[in-house]
C-alpha cells in the first residue's frame, strides 16, 4: 500500500459471552491460497456504504423546496438548528454547533480556546492528518505522545510527562470507534489546567462509563464525512457544556458573527458552516445509527473472538472504562512471525484475493514530510528558536507507534454490517493464509 495513504482512501478501501472458539466455527482452510490460484473464501460483496432510501430523498427535497438553503442564526424552521438539538439530545451534551467538517470542528475549537503561536498542543501520532493540521494552522507546536500498542489509542499514562508551561490544550483521539483513557486524560487536564478537545470524529455513540464520548472535554468534535458511521458526505459538529465557549465557537465558525449582543464584534473567525442539505441528510441517517451501531458491536465482538484464536493475530483491546465501542473499524495487529515471515503487505494482498477488504491503516503522523516542511517554514522559524525545534524533534519520537504502524490491520465499519457468517469467512480467510503462508512467502 502507498506509504502516503490518506484516511479517505483507506477507509473507502476497505455481547458475545460464551462464544465458541474460532476452531469450532471456522471451517478448515482450503487446499490452495486464492492469491496462488485457489478458490477464494468469499465471492460476494460486503454491505455497501452508505445506506439510504426514500428517507434521505424526502429530506433533501424538503430542504430544496424550502428555498432556505442557509442555516440562519437559529430559526427553529431551519434544518441545521434542528439537527444541532437532536445531536445534543442523543449524546447528552448541553449544546451542539454544526460545522462543515470534522476538521472545521477541531480548528474552531482550538481558535475559540485561544490556542495560538508560541503554545503547544498534545496529540497522538496514530490518527488522521487533520488532527495535526489544525494545530499547524494555529502556528502552535504539535507535541506527540506515543501510542498504547494494545489499544492503538494515545498512551494517556505518558501525557503528563509531555506537558510544559507552554502546553495549552490536548487533542486525544477516540480511534476507530474505541475510546481513549478518559479517566487519566481528564485527571491530568484538571491537575495541569489544560483544555481537552476530544477528537471523536470516528466514535459516534461510543461511551466511557456509560456517558457518551465527546462530552468529557471542553469540546467534543465529530466528523460526518462519507466514510463515517454517521454520514452526510462532509460535515461535522462540536459538543460542549459551556455556553460561553459555545458562543465563541459560533463566532469562530462564522467569520466573527454572533447570536447575541454580548458577543457581537468581539472575535474574528473563519467560515465552517453546515448547510441545510447536510443537516437534512444527517437527520435521516440518524434514524439508522443506533441499530447499525448495535450490529457493528455484535459482529465485532464475535469476529474478535474468532481472530483471538489465531496465533499472530492480536485484536486491539478496550480500556475497562469503555462501556461501548462504536467500531468505526476493527483493528488487529498482524505478527508476521506466526505467518512464516509473510510481510503485512502481502498478507493484505492475500486477504483481498480471498474476498476480504482490509487496510494497513495509518503511517506515523510524527514523521510526515509536510510536518517537517511546516516546522521549517518562515513563520515557524520566526516564532520558535532553533533549540526549541531541536528539542521538539527529540520529544516527538514515538517508537511504540512505529511498531503499531508496521503491524496494524483494519477491518472497516461497513464490513461489520454483515452477518455472523460473514465474520466467520473473515476468520476462515485469515486461517487459510496462515496455513499457506510458507507458499506465499516463496511465491
Amino acid at each position: 500500500m502507498d506509504k502516503h495513504v490518506t484516511r479517505r482512501r483507506f477507509l473507502v478501501a476497505a455481547p458475545a459471552a460464551g462464544l465458541a472458539t474460532a476452531s469450532a466455527k471456522v471451517p478448515a482452510p482450503a487446499a490452495k491460497s486464492a492469491l496462488l490460484g485457489g478458490q477464494p473464501v468469499r465471492t460476494q460483496r460486503f454491505p455497501a456504504w452508505p445506506v439510504f432510501d426514500q428517507k434521505e430523498e424526502r429530506a433533501l427535497l424538503e430542504a430544496l423546496r424550502s428555498g432556505k438553503w442557509f442555516r440562519g442564526y437559529g430559526d427553529a424552521e431551519r434544518v441545521v438548528p434542528r439537527f444541532e438539538q437532536a445531536w445534543a439530545r442523543l449524546t447528552g451534551a448541553k449544546f451542539c454547533l454544526a460545522t462543515s467538517s470534522g476538521t472545521g470542528a477541531l480548528q474552531t475549537s482550538l481558535a475559540a480556546l485561544g490556542v495560538g503561536p508560541g503554545e503547544e498542543v498534545i496529540l497522538p501520532p496514530y490518527t488522521f492528518t487533520a488532527t495535526l493540521n489544525v494545530i499547524l494552522n494555529m502556528y502552535a507546536l504539535p507535541v506527540f505522545v506515543d501510542s498504547d500498542l494494545e489499544t492503538a489509542q494515545i498512551d494517556a499514562r505518558k501525557i503528563e510527562a509531555a506537558i510544559t508551561d507552554r502546553t495549552t490544550a490536548m487533542i486525544p483521539v477516540h480511534l476507530a470507534g474505541n475510546v481513549a483513557d478518559l479517566d487519566t486524560i481528564v485527571a491530568v487536564a484538571r491537575k495541569r489546567k489544560i483544555a481537552v478537545v476530544e477528537d471523536t470524529c470516528q466514535s459516534h455513540l461510543a461511551e466511557w462509563r456509560g456517558r457518551k464520548a465527546g462530552t468529557y472535554g471542553a469540546t467534543g468534535c465529530f466528523s460526518f464525512q462519507a466514510s463515517k458511521n454517521l454520514n452526510c458526505g462532509e460535515g461535522g459538529a462540536i459538543l460542549t457544556n459551556d455556553e460561553e465557549l459555545l458562543e465563541k465557537c459560533f463566532a469562530q465558525h462564522w467569520n466573527g458573527g454572533a447570536r447575541s449582543e454580548k458577543y457581537s464584534d468581539l472575535l474574528h473567525g473563519s467560515k465552517f458552516l453546515m448547510s441545510e442539505f447536510q443537516a437534512a441528510m444527517l437527520l435521516a441517517q440518524m434514524t439508522r445509527l443506533e441499530e447499525q451501531t448495535k450490529t457493528r458491536g455484535q459482529n465485532a465482538q464475535y469476529l474478535t473472538s474468532l481472530l483471538r484464536e489465531i496465533p499472530g493475530i492480536v485484536p486491539a483491546r478496550m480500556y475497562d472504562g469503555c462501556t461501548r465501542n462504536a467500531y468505526h473499524g476493527l483493528i488487529f495487529r498482524y505478527r508476521k512471525e506466526q505467518f512464516a515471515g509473510l510481510p503485512r503487505a502481502k498478507f493484505l494482498k492475500a486477504l483481498s484475493a480471498e474476498g476480504i477488504p482490509a487496510s494497513s491503516g495509518y503511517t506515523p503522523l510524527n514523521k510526515k514530510q509536510y510536518l517537517k516542511n511546516a516546522l521549517n517554514s518562515r513563520g515557524y522559524r520566526r516564532i520558535y528558536s532553533k533549540p526549541q525545534m531541536a528539542r521538539l524533534e527529540e520529544r516527538n519520537l514515538c517508537p511504540v507507534n512505529d511498531q503499531l504502524c508496521e503491524e496494524a490491520v483494519w477491518i472497516m465499519q461497513s464490513v461489520l454490517l454483515g452477518g455472523r457468517g460473514d465474520m466467520e469467512q473473515i476468520g476462515q480467510a485469515v486461517q487459510k493464509i496462515q496455513a499457506h503462508a510458507g507458499e506465499l512467502v516463496r511465491a
